[in-house]
């Protein structure tokens, strides 16, 4: 009878994995280092309640929220939108807070703890600086479903600014409504507004840092809103996978939550005083049943503990 293989992984080895071979402060968090910390107001829906009752999203509260580049160095240059954008928000009350971390791609780029590990193992720099290209190939040829995320991305570059651009919790989450009622919900933040033409000179710029100063134009000469929406579930959907989509997720039907108003700038201190904690959910919205969820709730923490 062989013996079973005992998982390596752990959420301090992907700490350290997302780290390794990278110039990064020891005060800096594992991922998306580069980012601007923001606060604005939530309103709620008339709908919320038929999804959810968590206060967080049924009443009207303050928030704060930082949008950041999926880069680990916070001092690196982007030239390019082939890059994954982050929109991490707390809404509520102190004691029923909720803090939701989005992305600009809907999946995730591993399934389990141990593949997530390799995948970012397979991708640490050698000696030249650079990953061993067939490495990297090699553990994608035998892990496929690593490819969905980076495939998206591909096909879906990014805007020129955090305010038109799409995010997705990629979790499934349980949703408790006012009448007791449970389903899966996957939530969505899509942008109000039209879309504002780049400048030619911006088309130039560095693209992380073009995102970051047309950030702070845009909060400073008005306000940037999007709508909170929430996808619902169908039978038989893939809820412990976040390396797939839901069958037809485009066109599923969704009940926006609420709006969230960006209105000003916030030291990033103010965010880096405390992670936004994905398993910090108001009664009402559960925590997610995947492996990925539940090992991102640790790695929050040992993150948080090695920036202090």
């Amino acid at each position: 009878m062989p013996t079973p293989q005992i998982p390596t992984a752990t959420p301090a080895a992907i700490v350290d994995a997302l780290k390794a071979g990278a110039v990064v402060p020891p005060k800096v968090r594992a991922s998306f280092g580069k980012g601007r910390c923001v606060r604005g107001t939530y309103v709620p829906s008339d709908r919320a309640e038929e999804i959810t009752r968590s206060r967080s999203f049924t009443r009207p509260s303050r928030v704060l929220a930082r949008f950041s580049i999926g880069s680990t160095n916070p001092g690196a240059t982007v030239t390019d939108n082939l890059v994954l954008s982050g929109f991490s928000f707390r809404l509520g009350e102190i004691h029923h807070r909720s803090d939701i971390l989005a992305q600009s791609a809907p999946v995730h780029f591993a399934k389990t703890l141990d593949q997530m590990l390799a995948f970012l193992e397979a991708r640490i720099p050698g000696p030249d600086g650079s990953p061993d290209i067939e490495r990297v190939k090699a553990f994608s040829a035998a892990n496929p479903e690593t490819l969905h995320q980076a495939g998206y991305i591909a096909a879906h570059p990014l805007p020129r600014n955090f305010a038109s651009t799409t995010y997705w919790g990629v979790h499934s989450f349980p949703a408790t409504n006012s009448a007791g009622e449970t389903r899966f919900i996957k939530f969505k933040v899509t942008p109000v507004g039209a879309e504002v033409a780049p400048r030619e000179s911006d088309l130039t710029a560095s693209f992380a840092n073009f995102l970051h100063d047309d950030l702070e134009h845009r909060v400073t000469s008005g306000d940037i809103r999007f709508s909170v929406m929430a996808l619902l579930d169908r039978p038989g959907d893939p809820t412990t996978d976040v390396t797939i989509r839901w069958p037809d997720e485009d066109n599923r039907e969704e009940i926006r939550l609420g709006t969230i108003v960006i209105t000003g700038l916030e030291p990033d201190e103010t965010c880096d005083a405390s992670a936004f904690d994905p398993a910090n959910l108001a009664e009402g919205i559960a925590q997610p049943p995947d492996e990925i969820f539940a090992a991102r709730c640790a790695a929050y923490a040992i993150s948080l503990t090695t920036r202090r």
